[in-house]
């Protein structure tokens, strides 16, 4: 999956959590290539349990469509999210930016710096209009860790409503009469006016638990067996004597159902009225069903008879190009099933008209990261290409002194000047590539720390572990033998390059420890000359010594262990492999850097553990 024009796409929904992988084809469309879906419970009572029941589905289809460590873009539910239209008086274009940050300010519900935002303009209204969409931040890292815990990397994270309406723009193009999309989920329906290019969504709090829920109410039985009950014998009761042709029992089933769904039409006339009202939209005059709520039989004749309109099923699928492997008989039925799925492949090329995008801040710390990598290299680069073409003229003037020399013996000595300046400038451009060695070495440093800093703070993203030192280490040895009395035991633990009055040394006081290194004794050039110089020591830290506490969970008996293993998938900063003695590469097991307590005093709040992690390279302290 590492072709650049391969999209991955997971529309995360509240029961059903589906994934398809589109490939660009050579007219530029979407050919889908992978599909599949899994259902998880959507019983409000087990709402705890949710994020580990996607973990498990998400891990499923990334593992039967075979799409490893690729980068995905995913959509989470309406329910999730808050989204506010709102209307902005006449401005000029740069200054857009901070007025609806104002206006976020004043219809999130939220502080700013609690959420993850972002908005799009939308084209078509009659005064100028955004939509802004925000999620609290929580929330979304514990979403993105689900999908970052199954081996997949975040590219871009959308919202169902608005992956819904770029599906709808690519298949139905802009018709000119109002058309109303129902997107029945399983906690919530999104409702969505399109006219033109105007475009207004709402998401309303009934879908088919509410059904389910009633069944169980009715019944006086468990929510899973309601939710049977439901996909077994359900369908939707219809007015003029519908049921009279039906067994008494489906009967009664038929009309609690349609019961239920009855409230969705109010919310949809309530709903209406306001996007008339407020936004100066038309009524619509053709409705089309989506959502996993709109599979019971008779659905869809149900909004017929209750709405008065023309009613279809939503159709996603009619411009894709079914690749080979595919039954296009699934992808017939789940048609109306696929719409954030299409909508997030073509964000993948381009083709979307909204394009909202809610960064969690470790994709954001990543992105920032990749930004300013090309910038320092190119900086790199035209450092030492002016530093080459420098070198080149002076190799240059040194070819012409030397062959008018050999052409001109009788002016030899007039031109020993000239050669005195070329080896100053030698020597010049020698210190200069130092210097600039050192620049870079510095830089690379930096980035590495950085780097490693990230990882770890993604890696250990958990309530149940806190770290609280980390310390870089010299002279680490992983195969040492550590006994208490071994003379291995200092290459075991290495040596700590940070002073143990750190914290309360003077600014311009070093904090690296007082490593003794051998010294070479200096030589004497001549009798009686000055010895040379000796080569600057660098102490280097080739490991790094972690510490802090974690809290005992439940359903893990090492939550550390279970966190360690995210850098030994992902890690680019250390190395889980050595070599022994033989030049053999070893793996290094838990029990090797990892140092934990597993029992401790009554009231005490969290277990210590210390991870001494080998660094991919040695990095100079300074």
């Amino acid at each position: 999956m590492a072709d650049t024009q391969t999209t991955v796409a997971l529309n995360i929904g509240s029961q059903r959590i589906s994934m398809a992988v589109f490939e660009v084809s050579k007219s530029g469309g979407l050919v889908l290539k992978g599909y599949g879906s899994e259902s998880v419970v959507a019983d409000p009572a087990l709402d705890a349990s949710r994020i580990a029941q996607a973990r498990v589905a998400i891990s499923d289809l990334a593992q039967r469509l075979g799409v490893g460590k690729a980068k995905v873009r995913y959509a989470i539910s309406g329910q999730a999210v808050f989204t506010r239209f709102v209307k902005l008086p006449p401005l000029q274009h740069d200054n857009i930016e901070q007025l609806v940050t104002f206006e976020a300010q004043q219809h999130v519900p939220f502080p700013l710096h609690e959420v993850v935002w972002d908005y799009e303009l939308i084209e078509g209204a009659t005064e100028k209009e955004v939509v802004i969409v925000a999620i609290k931040a929580d929330a979304l890292d514990e979403i993105n860790g689900a999908v970052n815990d199954c081996g997949l990397t975040t590219s871009e994270v959308d919202v169902a409503p608005m992956a819904l309406y770029n599906a709808f723009r690519s298949t139905y193009g802009q018709p000119e009469e109002a058309i109303l999309l129902i997107d029945i989920g399983a906690k919530t329906s999104n409702l969505l006016y399109i006219e033109g290019k105007r475009f207004f969504t709402r998401s309303i709090a009934i879908g088919g638990s509410s059904i389910t829920a009633a069944v169980a109410k009715e019944y006086g039985i468990s929510f899973l067996e309601a939710e049977h009950q439901k996909i077994s014998n359900g369908l939707v009761a219809l007015g003029g004597g519908h049921t009279e042709q039906l067994d008494e029992a489906l009967a009664a089933l038929a009309m609690v159902i349609r019961n239920a769904l009855s409230r969705l039409p109010a919310e949809i006339a309530r709903t209406t009225n306001y996007y008339r009202a407020q936004h100066g939209g038309s009524a619509p005059r053709r409705v089309l069903l989506a959502g996993g709520g709109a599979n019971l039989p008779y659905t869809l004749e149900f909004f017929q008879e209750k709405l008065n309109l023309a009613v279809e099923y939503f159709n996603p699928v009619g411009n894709l190009s079914i690749g080979k492997g595919i039954d296009p008989a699934v992808v017939q039925r789940d048609g109306h099933l696929m719409g954030e799925l299409v909508g997030l492949g073509l964000r993948g090329i381009g083709k979307s008209e909204i394009n909202i995008d809610l960064v969690p801040v470790v994709v954001e710390q990543s992105r920032a990261a990749d930004r300013r990598k090309p910038y320092l290299i190119a900086a790199a680069a035209i450092l030492l290409a002016g530093m080459g073409a420098w070198a080149v003229c002076v190799n240059v003037a040194a070819l012409n002194a030397a062959e008018k020399a050999k052409n001109m013996g009788e002016t030899r000595d007039s031109l020993a000047p000239v050669k005195s300046q070329i080896d100053a400038l030698l020597k010049k451009e020698a210190a200069l590539q130092q210097v600039a060695g050192a620049y870079r070495g510095a830089e690379s440093d930096h980035a590495f720390w950085m780097d490693l800093l990230a990882e770890l703070r993604g890696a250990f993203a958990s309530d149940a572990v806190w770290l609280t030192d980390f310390e870089p280490i010299h002279g680490y040895d992983p195969l040492a033998t550590a006994g208490p009395t071994s003379s291995d035991a200092k290459a075991k633990l290495g040596k700590s390059v940070v002073k143990g009055e750190f914290f309360n040394a003077p600014y311009d006081t070093s904090a690296l420890a007082d490593i003794k290194l051998e010294q070479p004794v200096p030589v004497q050039t001549k009798r009686g000359a000055p010895p040379k110089p000796l080569p600057t020591l660098v102490v280097t830290a080739n490991a790094v010594r972690i510490k802090g506490f974690w809290r005992e969970n439940p359903k893990s008996q090492n939550v550390v262990s279970e966190l360690l293993k995210n850098l030994r998938d992902k890690s680019s900063s250390f190395r889980f492999t050595v070599k022994d003695a033989k030049g053999a590469d070893v793996v290094l097991s838990d029990e090797q850097i990892l140092d934990i307590t597993v029992t401790g005093k009554a009231g005490d709040l969290g277990l210590e553990f210390e991870i001494t992690l080998p660094l991919a390279r040695e990095v100079a302290i300074k």
